[in-house]
């Protein structure tokens, strides 16, 4: 669910407010409102204001560059959030090449800087004297900053994201474009934190501890890139044959359906999935279910031929078939689990969502409790925290490039 407030939206992109701008727009309109004394207190409080929502507004442009070169490449962009640090565009996807990464990243500060540039000529075409002009001034200035400030070389910036293009398309590796640009922005982090505290402590100046604030940002997303990346590797060099078991028992197709019941379903041994084989050949999955509604009075006379679904109807996969694909085949046929097949066409193992966290979670050297993955597997969904979804989807988007 989208947080914040919506209030409005441009270009068919919903706008929102996070209850954190009311913050920064707070300290914005104080921080100013003192630098225009000379036109009347009244006009001074209301141009300290109007500069907090120009500034939002020349944040808000900023993104909107990113968000319609990104749509401009069939990228949805599902929404604009305005928040304490400025602004962030939520796009479905990232580019799938590095020339179209570069092109959206850089689209934002062109924003900014093309509005420096405006607000530059405005303020030097107004009268020296007037509100107007020293309003457009302080403006060209904020945009002046936004767009250098967001072309440091580290993520979460757009510089940082100029990196990771360049990177990128030298060495032929995003991932390796995502590394350099988040150990960037975690080196920069770690700077502007120990900058702001050093500021505080020894110059007892609180923006020290806004700079340091923003640096704790930094570190934190930058981190979070690194970690998005480690799973995307994950999910691409992790095959179907490293992550499914054996849960499932091949029987008799000739048995009939009491026989079945009676020798496997009421056992404490009892395993979830079950195929049926004969004459040296799987005739397919035994369906539980169509058990339950065939009359009892039949249960003698009919065999697991008569209940069995092929292996040709069942939506199945292949051992080398990697992670993220495995994660897609069952979000899109709403699956609990599948079947995984060998090159010769027999089953070769399961694989469900417990399997699959196991098998994440390991590569990530993460310890996991058995309990944990006997809960996941019988309710089915992924914990909270690990959007293997969102991040199957995304690099099925890189496959195709």
């Amino acid at each position: 669910m989208q947080a914040g407030w919506r209030i409005g939206s441009i270009f068919g992109i919903p706008l929102y407010i996070d209850s954190s701008w009311f913050l920064i727009l707070l300290l914005v309109t104080l921080a100013n409102s003192q630098d225009y004394l000379k036109w009347g207190q009244i006009l001074s409080w209301s141009a300290g204001f109007a500069v907090s929502l120009l500034l939002f507004g020349s944040v808000l442009l900023h993104e909107l560059g990113h968000s319609l070169v990104a749509k401009s490449q069939g990228i949805q962009v599902n929404s604009i959030t305005l928040f304490l640090f400025g602004g962030i565009a939520s796009i479905d996807r990232e580019s799938t090449t590095p020339g179209q990464a570069f092109q959206v990243a850089i689209a934002g500060p062109l924003v900014s800087l093309g509005l420096f540039f405006v607000l530059s000529l405005m303020a030097q075409v107004l009268p020296e004297s007037s509100l107007t002009g020293a309003l457009a001034g302080r403006l060209a200035g904020i945009n002046l900053v936004l767009a250098l400030f967001n072309m440091i070389p580290g993520l979460p910036l757009d510089g940082g994201q100029v990196l990771k293009a360049a990177v990128w398309k030298f060495t032929g590796s995003r991932f390796a474009g995502v590394r350099w640009a988040a150990r960037t922005g975690q080196a920069i982090g770690w700077i502007a934190i120990s900058l702001g505290l050093t500021i505080f402590l020894l110059e007892n100046q609180f923006g020290g501890l806004w700079i340091a604030f923003i640096g704790w940002f930094a570190v934190r997303n930058a981190t979070s890139y690194n970690r998005m990346t480690d799973l995307q590797e994950i999910l691409i060099n992790v095959t179907a044959e490293k992550t499914m078991t054996r849960e499932f028992r091949v029987v008799d197709a000739d048995l009939t359906l009491r026989e079945f019941a009676d020798e496997y379903l009421i056992t404490p041994d009892t395993v979830p999935v079950y195929f049926a084989a004969s004459q040296g050949r799987y005739r397919g999955l035994v369906s539980i279910d169509s058990l339950r509604v065939i009359e009892r009075s039949q249960w003698n006379t009919q065999t697991l031929h008569d209940v069995v679904t092929p292996l040709d109807q069942l939506v199945t996969i292949l051992e080398k078939t990697p992670l993220f694909e495995v994660i897609n085949y069952l979000e899109i046929h709403k699956l609990s689990r599948i079947t995984v097949l060998s090159p010769a066409g027999a089953v070769a193992g399961m694989i469900d969502r417990g399997d699959i966290v196991r098998a994440v979670l390991t590569e990530m050297k993460v310890p996991v409790p058995e309990g944990e993955i006997k809960r996941i597997k019988s309710e089915g969904n992924y914990p909270p925290g690990l959007p293997l979804v969102s991040i199957a989807q995304t690099t099925a988007s890189y496959s195709k490039a």
